[in-house]
């Protein structure tokens, strides 16, 4: 049995169903819940053999996976406090996170299978100890990161009380997921929405959890279809996918699409119901809050419905606030600047009707979202102003990342500058396009222009 809060809240998770209920589905293989809560116990055996327990800090960094869902409810069965670090990110931005946390602890996945995307791949696991490590100096025990405007990640910790407080929210939204049916979660369970309202959400609720081999309309499909899932939770981007497949299975057991991570666009909302006669819901949250609000039917769309159960919100300068009475999610005061008095600044400039449903309005700051995930634009700056040819930077998002670079006498092509942020930036915070100009504009007041029409306005005239 658990002797600590969190690993309280996992035993929780597992004793709500029988364990003979499948809960990982992965093409025709699945795993049942008594499997991976007896994989889970042992796993937890073997970092417990490594001396991590109660507070220790572990650096998690496994792609999906059983593997990943196991090694995960293992450190947290043992009061582990686990920073949970997306698989895509590179040996640089890895070792950025370490020096700004100091966990004790890494515990990353070797080589495995085919697909980092297979849950049935099984993945070694690498610990590694890191000499003057710290131990947790809070409560938290999930720990995530989303870019800072300043470029330094924010740290963002969640309590087992709040974890435990957001599935209650989820298993209160009309429209979630119940005991039997199936889900397709296309959204990463690195980050908050595939983690908690997928994975964790599903735990508690009895839930199936079905995954696809790879991410193609075709494999989405046809794991929707072959599994007669219920729900389906992913981005715009996978939405967008599967309504522009040539060819497309019937879903009669499908009765509920979920987006989360972005504004899903009108038409793509539009395309899929026609195609599948299931309208697309939003969920709309932050890293720090966790689910905000959330519309599954849709029916207040362009909103995304009203607040959450117990979720306390309010316009302040025109964006949205949430109220976080138990104090900061932030850690080693990387994100202070937004958190004052019980009200957390999201950044987002919303606005709240008269029945209480919230309307976005887009982003405050420089964080955009592409395919689901955040970038922010400030971070990709700092990367290339890093390059020693490289004397000004502006980074503009037009749909996809571009980049506008001044550069130094027999500086960098743009060639060699995507290379230069490949080799330290993550690939879907990669700049698409790397535009040189002799200097960038400014304004009146010396301030760098950010419009993209005035940045391709003045680019060189191509010579002939």
């Amino acid at each position: 049995m658990a002797t600590t809060l969190m690993g309280e809240l996992v035993d929780d998770l597992f004793a709500g169903h029988p364990g003979d209920l499948p809960y990982l589905v992965h093409a025709r293989d699945s795993v049942s819940r008594a499997a991976l809560d007896a994989a889970s116990a042992d796993e937890a055996a073997v970092f417990r053999a490594c001396d991590i327990g109660e507070g220790s800090t572990v650096l998690l960094q496994i792609p999906p996976s059983c593997t990943q869902v196991e090694a995960l409810l293992a450190l947290w069965r043992l009061g582990a406090q686990v920073l949970l670090v997306d698989h895509r990110l590179t040996a640089t931005e890895v070792d950025t996170l370490r020096r700004l946390c100091r966990p004790q602890f890494m515990v990353r996945g070797g080589t495995a299978g085919r697909s980092v995307l297979g849950f049935r791949e099984r993945y070694e696991l690498i610990t590694t100890r890191y000499p003057g490590g710290e131990p947790a100096g809070s409560a938290h025990r999930l720990v995530q990161f989303s870019s800072g405007s300043t470029g330094v990640p924010k740290v963002i910790g969640r309590t087992p009380e709040s974890i435990a407080a957001e599935l209650r929210r989820f298993a209160a939204i009309p429209g979630m997921s119940v005991r039997g049916e199936r889900v397709l979660l296309l959204s990463s369970t690195a980050h908050s929405f595939g983690l908690i309202a997928g994975l964790l959400h599903s735990l508690a609720a009895g839930v199936t959890l079905v995954f696809t081999p790879r991410v193609s309309a075709r494999d989405i499909l046809s794991a929707a279809a072959e599994n007669q899932v219920a729900a389906l939770f992913g981005t715009p981007f996978h939405y967008e996918l599967v309504a522009t497949a040539g060819t497309a299975p019937p879903l009669p057991a499908l009765r509920v699409a979920v987006s989360g991570g972005e504004l899903m666009a009108p038409e793509v909302s539009d395309a899929f119901r026609e195609r599948f006669g299931v309208g697309i819901g939003e969920s709309y949250g932050t890293t720090e809050t966790g689910v905000i609000a959330m519309d599954t039917a849709p029916t207040h769309r362009p909103s995304v419905g009203p607040p959450a159960p117990g979720v306390e919100v309010r316009i302040a300068g025109g964006e949205l606030e949430v109220h976080l009475p138990d104090g900061s999610p932030y850690l080693h005061g990387s994100g202070d600047d937004r958190y004052a008095g019980g009200w957390l600044r999201t950044r987002d400039r919303a606005e709240i009707a008269a029945d209480g449903t919230v309307t976005l309005l887009g982003r405050g700051d420089s964080l955009v979202v592409v395919g689901g995930l955040k970038v922010d634009l400030l971070e990709v700056e700092d990367v290339l102003r890093a390059h020693p040819g490289i004397t000004e930077a502006v980074v503009v998002h037009t749909g996809t990342i571009e980049a506008y670079v001044a550069v130094s006498p027999g500086g960098p092509s743009t060639v060699e500058i995507l290379r230069w942020c490949r080799d330290r930036l993550a690939a879907f915070k990669l700049p698409k396009l790397a535009h040189v100009l002799p200097a960038l504009p400014r304004t009146a007041n010396g301030k760098l222009v950010r419009h993209a029409a005035a940045l391709r306005a003045a680019e060189p005239a191509p010579t002939r």
